[in-house]
């Protein structure tokens, strides 16, 4: 009788991999000076259930050994390295890689509240209906001292946001943020177009599909620094804040929005080309006359520019004297006497 052949035992089932409930999503560029606070910050929350994703975009200083020596001592961090392309880039490619149904950002130079997760967490739980909830923050400098950083806090319910939207006042705090991957996945993600603004048409873009709150509590310092994106691109960052409003506004009326798919804005003074009407350049233009006036960046740089073509464009020059004086404190005459002179002729 032949011998019975005996199979070799069946491997064992790989064992599933364990989904968190969170995924924390932080892109780094050249971040090292306020790095491990900001990490240190997210590994201290009260909440443990994650995984934190920290993508090093192409960081020329120690941002990556700083963010590998954290993964090497807690494993719920994963590194992810690529050459520079961006921040929107990089936010998308976290939302692709995170494997959570919650993502919550984070940014490089700010520092959490231990309670944030769990409150943020707490919160969409019990409101199934809202799609993204922020927190409000505390304002601090490059060395975590008070920030006199002025303005508003962000609406608190959904019923405010309208409000917000018409008033053109901040909706968010992007590093304060935990929404729903799918939701943000639904509508595209972050577009290319609204680069330093990607934010703010985002969550344009989802108050057409979800509700949105913001925990009136200050579980985020946000830190202000000469460095900062915002400071280094404040005419841009105002230019595509408008434009974005303005998309808004095109999909409330039912009309499509051009600035949809493509890669970036075109310049003030082929906008009403882009909306297919006139009056979309002026209004930008005007909101630029606002909004740069009190920038010193923006004013030695070429938002001055933008203010000067709207004052030639016949735009409200009310306060623009103001300006003037002001460039002459900031110790800029020729530009104070450049604006002067538009200011005159535009009579």
């Amino acid at each position: 009788m032949a011998a019975d052949i005996i199979s070799p035992p069946a491997a064992p089932a790989a064992a599933p991999a364990i989904i968190p409930r969170l995924s924390v999503a932080m892109s780094v560029y050249d971040g090292e000076r306020f790095l491990a606070p900001a990490i240190e910050s997210v590994l201290a929350q009260t909440f443990r259930d994650f995984e934190f994703l920290i993508l090093d975009d192409g960081s020329r200083d120690a941002s990556l050994a700083v963010a590998r020596d954290y993964a090497a001592r807690d494993s719920r961090i994963r590194v992810i390295t690529r050459e520079n392309r961006g921040l929107v880039a990089s936010l998308n490619q976290l939302l692709a890689e995170a494997r959570a149904p919650l993502v919550a950002r984070m940014d490089a130079d700010d520092v959490c509240h231990p309670e944030r997760f769990e409150r943020q967490i707490a919160f969409l739980h019990a409101h199934r209906d809202h799609g993204v909830v922020g927190t409000w923050s505390e304002d601090i400098d490059e060395f975590g001292r008070p920030f006199p950083a002025g303005g508003h806090d962000q609406p608190v319910n959904d019923e405010d946001f309208i409000g917000a939207i018409e008033d053109d006042r901040s909706l968010m705090v992007h590093p304060a943020v935990t929404y729903r991957r799918d939701l943000v996945l639904s509508v595209g993600g972050y577009h290319r177009a609204y680069r330093h603004v990607e934010d703010h048409d985002l969550w344009l873009r989802l108050a057409g599909i979800t509700k949105m709150a913001n925990l009136p509590e200050r579980l985020l310092r946000y830190r202000h620094y000469a460095g900062q994106v915002s400071n280094r691109h404040a005419t841009e960052q105002q230019i595509g804040h408008s434009v974005a409003l303005i998309a808004w506004r095109e999909r409330q009326a039912g009309r499509p929005d051009p600035t949809a798919d493509i890669d970036r804005l075109p310049p003030v003074g082929e906008l009403d080309q882009l909306f297919g009407r006139k009056g979309v350049d002026r209004e930008v233009r005007a909101r630029l006359a606002r909004a740069l006036a009190f920038s010193r960046t923006s004013l030695a740089g070429d938002g001055l520019d933008h203010i000067i073509a709207h004052v030639r464009g016949g735009g409200d020059i009310g306060g623009l004297w103001r300006t003037t004086a002001r460039l002459v404190t900031f110790g800029m005459p020729g530009r104070a006497a450049r604006l002067a002179a538009a200011l005159v002729a535009g009579r």
